[in-house]
């Protein structure tokens, strides 16, 4: 019996604990509104974007900005304040790309039906550190540690298109000693270097590549670029089919797929695009 009113007091007990303080949800309507926005809101635009009124929004509002979850620009719209951008670095500084990365790589290859590789510049250049295989394995040489070239793959040239320039001329330098690499002559020759870096601004431009059937015969691939709260590269995840089951084009169905992924996981790290 009294093992039976002490279960019952402990239930009681959690429930009280899991009950919220209504103030302080209508506090998180407001900043989660702000955020949806991404930029700096008026008063009336945000209690708007809450769905409460400005009389009831504008204690919220005071209190956060008293803590310094918000401040106040000079034409007196909300924006982030300094903790929150405290709390937001420490948020950053925990997440691991690769990591997080791992239920969108497998998602991706469950909904499209693809093989779905992941890439980070290592040392050596981009490397292929995931490769989630699809129900019908692709008999490719591509595996976990391939070094890709930033000539001739979709996801070297994605990297490429992203890194600074010295950085990419440094790595360009060793261009041949990677998977389907071009040779040192060839990533000097003048002819061939202007139509190389037309194609590394259409990549910035539209945030995706393709390679069709090359390197690999028979195999397409689309590679898209993630981002961390600096603008800076720090994956590119690439979708890979046979030639043909798949639509390949950059506006297609597994391009949105892919760039949607992409776009998720840039933002999870802090990147706001323009």
């Amino acid at each position: 019996m009294k093992e039976s009113l002490d279960n019952t007091s402990s239930a009681n007990t959690d429930a009280k604990q899991q009950r919220g303080i209504q103030s302080l949800d209508s506090t998180g309507e407001l900043l989660a509104a702000l955020v949806a926005a991404g930029k700096p809101l008026s008063l009336r635009d945000l209690a708007a974007a809450a769905d409460m009124p400005p009389a009831k929004a504008f204690p919220h509002l005071v209190s956060l900005q008293k803590i310094g979850l918000l401040s106040r620009d000079t034409s007196g719209c909300f924006e982030a304040g300094p903790l929150a951008l405290e709390l937001g670095l420490i948020g950053l500084q925990r997440l691991s790309p690769t990591r997080e990365a791992e239920p969108e790589i497998v998602d991706l290859a469950v909904t499209t039906g693809m093989s779905v590789a992941m890439a980070v510049l290592g040392p050596l250049g981009p490397t292929v550190v995931r490769l989630e295989e699809s129900a019908r394995p692709l008999h490719v040489s591509l595996r976990v540690g391939t070094v890709m070239s930033l000539v001739n793959t979709a996801i070297g040239r994605v990297f490429a298109a992203h890194v600074a320039d010295d950085v990419r001329h440094g790595l360009l330098a060793q261009d041949h000693l990677r998977l389907a690499g071009a040779s040192t002559t060839d990533t000097r020759d003048a002819k061939l270097a202007q139509p190389y870096a037309e194609r590394l601004a259409q990549i910035r431009e539209q945030s995706i590549d393709t390679a069709l059937n090359k390197p690999i015969p028979g195999i397409n691939t689309l590679a898209a670029p993630v981002f961390d709260h600096t603008g800076s590269i720090v994956l590119v995840i690439a979708l890979m089919g046979t030639a043909g089951s798949f639509d390949s084009d950059t506006q297609g169905g597994a391009a949105k797929t892919l760039l949607a992924a992409t776009q998720r996981l840039s933002r999870r790290f802090g990147y706001v695009s323009g």
